[in-house]
């Protein structure tokens, strides 16, 4: 068996450019958390007593966690790997997934139960007058002007986000931005929500609550499969989850194309921006078979892309039982 690996578990396993965009991610979910606490204290101070301003208010302050996890995992990923932690910190991205997934779930079914019981129970929410300037001013519009005012930046800021996700190979990320870009339909609903009821109609707020909330559960809930599935060993997928990694069809050829390999299958492990990579190998003829051979694989893995981190490579008889699958199941459409 051989295997390598590069990096110290401080960030540099990064080539430079990508070391730079790793940097301007930082510094754009750092400008997220300011502009989502922002909005928050503007949303929180003319919600008054409308269930959709409540629930967009929450939205806005769960907007908040998956920046705030991403800014935790890339300070944590530096890390130098330890006797504890050999394959490093990496895993830091989604163990951050999960915790703001889970939250987002969490928080997403509160608010709709709420949201329902304000509408079964025919809660009217009074949405009076604020004096502005010595002038009366329904308070309806001034949520209306904030909902709408407050959405711009988000979406800006996830056109950006996303834009830098895929190079970066980080769900966190990606998450975060489709959230971000997403923001316009729950401030929709919202300003519906609230226009409905200056027009009358008692049941526009509470059903525009349940509309927002059933957008926060159904982020939690793609957002906890996506999760659980990369910390449970599911094989590696793009930075989407839209379908199975490319690497791992290249990562085959690759080591089917040299001389002495009469069969290979491998096995790929996301670890956040980086792959675990274990190649198991039939030599043609063991009696040709030497370790130099094995190092040279390693090496020729390693320089197909910077994702692939560690590499290890397992000569063995024959492939193991859980591992001869048809190459076709490699990679299902």
């Amino acid at each position: 068996m051989t295997a390598g690996s590069r990096g110290t578990g401080d960030g540099r396993e990064l080539p430079e450019p990508l070391q730079r965009t790793l940097r301007a991610a930082i510094r754009l979910e750092w400008l997220t958390v300011a502009s989502q606490l922002v909005i928050a204290v503007l949303v929180g101070v003319v919600s008054g007593q409308s269930q959709a301003m409540k629930v967009a208010w929450i939205d806005d302050a769960l907007s908040l966690l998956p920046p705030a996890a991403f800014l935790v995992a890339s300070h944590r990923i530096r890390r130098s790997p330890s006797a504890d932690h050999p394959y490093g910190f990496h895993r830091s991205i989604g163990v951050a997934h999960l915790v703001a997934a889970t939250a987002l779930l969490a928080m997403g079914g509160y608010l709709a139960v709420d949201s329902l019981i304000s509408l079964v129970t025919v809660e009217r929410p009074p949405i009076g007058i604020v004096v502005i300037g010595g002038h009366a001013l329904w308070a309806g519009w001034l949520m209306v002007v904030v909902m709408a005012v407050t959405n711009v930046s988000p979406i800006v800021l996830g056109h950006f986000k996303m834009k830098l996700a895929e190079p970066l190979h980080d769900k966190v990320l990606y998450a975060d931005a489709a959230m971000s870009r997403a923001n316009w339909t729950s401030a929709l609903a919202t300003i519906v929500g609230v226009l409905g009821v200056g027009l009358g109609w008692w049941w526009a707020d509470a059903t525009a609550a349940v509309v927002v909330s059933a957008g926060i559960v159904r982020d939690g809930v793609s957002n906890l499969r996506s999760a659980i599935g990369g910390l449970t060993d599911r094989r590696a997928r793009t930075f989407d989850d839209a379908r199975p990694h490319p690497l791992l069809r290249r990562i085959d050829e690759l080591a089917a194309c040299q001389p002495w390999v009469d069969a290979v299958r491998s096995r790929v492990r996301d670890e956040g921006h980086l792959f675990h990579v274990e190649v198991f190998v039939v030599p043609t003829d063991p009696r040709q078979f030497s370790v130099q051979r094995c190092a040279d694989l390693v090496e020729a893995l390693r320089s197909l892309d910077w994702k692939i981190h560690d590499v290890v490579v397992a000569p063995l008889p024959a492939l193991p039982e859980h591992q001869a699958f048809p190459p076709e199941e490699a990679e299902p459409a």
